[in-house]
């Protein structure tokens, strides 16, 4: 079994992230799966959505949740989907060096997965003043 990947995010944003770490890491070492919140979405008619969509990423170790904004609807939602049984961790801030990270270091435990998620987000910044 593995830890599975849940992307939550605005519309067009996971489907992008996933689709260029597919051309870079091909085959996806984890199952990354993709749930797109509208813009006027309600939490309350996506919750059982998002729910098919965690139990889809689950292999049996956890799901590592990434959104792409803290505080906003997806982000929200994530938040409840934590609570549906499935063991669940969350980090906020998804960009591509932070999905690719955790698909670099797919062997590493569940717990340790959500450190790495962030430390790629926080590498993945660099300011080049040349």
């Amino acid at each position: 079994m593995a830890v599975g990947v849940l992307l939550i995010t605005h519309e067009g944003i996971g489907t992008a992230l996933r689709a260029v770490a597919t051309r870079l890491v091909c085959p996806l070492p984890l199952a990354v799966e993709v749930f797109e919140v509208p813009f006027d979405g309600d939490l309350d008619i996506l919750l059982p959505k998002a729910s098919v969509a965690l139990r889809r990423a689950d292999s049996g170790d956890g799901v590592l949740v990434l959104t792409d904004l803290y505080g906003a609807t997806p982000s929200n939602l994530a938040a409840r989907v934590a609570h549906l049984g499935t063991p669940v961790h969350r980090v906020s801030a998804l960009s591509l060096p932070m999905l690719l990270r955790v698909l670099n270091y797919a062997e590493q435990p569940f717990d340790a997965l959500a450190a790495v998620a962030a430390a790629g987000a926080r590498n993945g910044v660099v300011v080049d003043d040349a």
